[in-house]
């Protein structure tokens, strides 16, 4: 078969089958059986417990306030570059259904950042330009907006080893640093919250993120090892050690923005467990990519690991439906 993932002239995009690449397939009907909505989830509980000055101290506030501010505006920057920037280069059909799917998706995790401050009755305008008034989120926007400059330039192409070489490093910024580095510490904080039965509402819209996020760092590990892996002439020794220092960069922003968001000690954790679990995660986005690790550390919490996997059976009058099956899938 000829498709390809990139600069395919014999693929026509509107042809699905055959199926080249059937783990883009798998990741599709994944997020398809996963499928949310942040309205499902009820938020009494949050709004009371934040209406509460004696409940919840000024420092779990800012925690709260730091994550919303970040991940409001940082889900529709990758919403926003799968659709204008990503889809466009990519030829190969099975790879752009899924990226409809992750562009769904990440709809989904912006209207969770409406509804929560909606329910809360946060200040939009505070929140929704914290990443241009905290610093430490700034930073982190600004270093991803900066390498993956390529695919911001409407004349970008991905014709050629240099070119080529371009778009993965974009690859690498957007899943790699933003949904597999930059997001992880604000899940640790978040779902912090939840395991101590505080902000349950928000907590549980951050689990759902959560497992989305996994499955789309998944497929864009996969996309882009299945690029180097037609295109090897672009995996040199010098662009192997980019990749690397982009990523020690990531964890040093980071490990920032932890000690930013998180000054003292709270829910079980602080700030240099908080850039360890990051070093920990980073480790494990090198070996995604076929790289040598840097910091062999430890995960300090190892129940994230068990946190993505959601109970799929609940009482239907008790909460929502979280997996959805079709009708071909049903047994009579």
């Amino acid at each position: 078969m000829k498709k390809q993932i990139l600069n395919s002239s014999d693929t026509d995009p509107n042809k699905i089958l055959p199926i080249k690449y059937p783990w883009a397939r798998a990741y599709y009907k994944t997020g398809v059986a996963n499928n949310w909505v942040p309205e499902e989830i009820p938020m009494m509980d949050d709004i009371e417990l934040w209406k509460n000055k004696t409940l919840l101290n000024e420092d779990e506030r800012r925690m709260v306030l730091w994550n919303l501010g970040f991940f409001s505006t940082a889900e529709s920057l990758t919403a926003n570059n799968i659709v204008l920037s990503i889809y466009k280069h990519i030829t190969n059909p099975e790879c752009r259904q899924y990226l409809l799917r992750q562009a769904y998706e990440e709809a989904v995790h912006t209207e969770t950042f409406i509804y929560s401050c909606d329910s809360l009755g946060l200040d939009p305008d505070h929140i929704y330009n914290m990443y241009i008034n905290i610093p430490s989120i700034k930073k982190k926007d600004d270093f991803v907006v900066e390498i993956t400059r390529s695919l911001l330039d409407p004349g970008f192409s991905t014709i050629g080893k240099e070119n080529i070489s371009k778009f993965v490093n974009d690859l690498v910024g957007y899943y790699v640093i933003m949904e597999g580095i930059f997001f992880y510490a604000g899940f640790a904080m978040m779902l912090s919250f939840k395991r101590s039965n505080k902000m349950i509402g928000i907590g549980e819209q951050f689990q759902y993120i959560l497992r989305d996020e996994s499955v789309h760092l998944a497929f864009g590990t996969d996309l882009i090892n299945a690029i180097v892996s037609e295109n090897p002439d672009i995996w040199t020794e010098q662009f192997r050690d980019s990749i690397v220092e982009s990523i020690k960069k990531a964890v040093e922003l980071e490990s920032e923005y932890a000690r930013d968001c998180l000054p003292k000690g709270l829910l079980g954790m602080n700030a240099d467990t908080i850039s360890q679990y990051v070093r920990y995660i980073a480790d494990r986005r090198l070996e995604r990519l076929n790289l040598p690790i840097v910091y062999n550390d430890s995960n300090p919490f190892p129940w994230l690991s068990e946190i993505i996997d959601i109970r799929k059976e609940k009482n239907f009058f008790e909460t929502r439906v979280t997996e959805y099956k079709t009708g071909g899938q049903l047994e009579w």
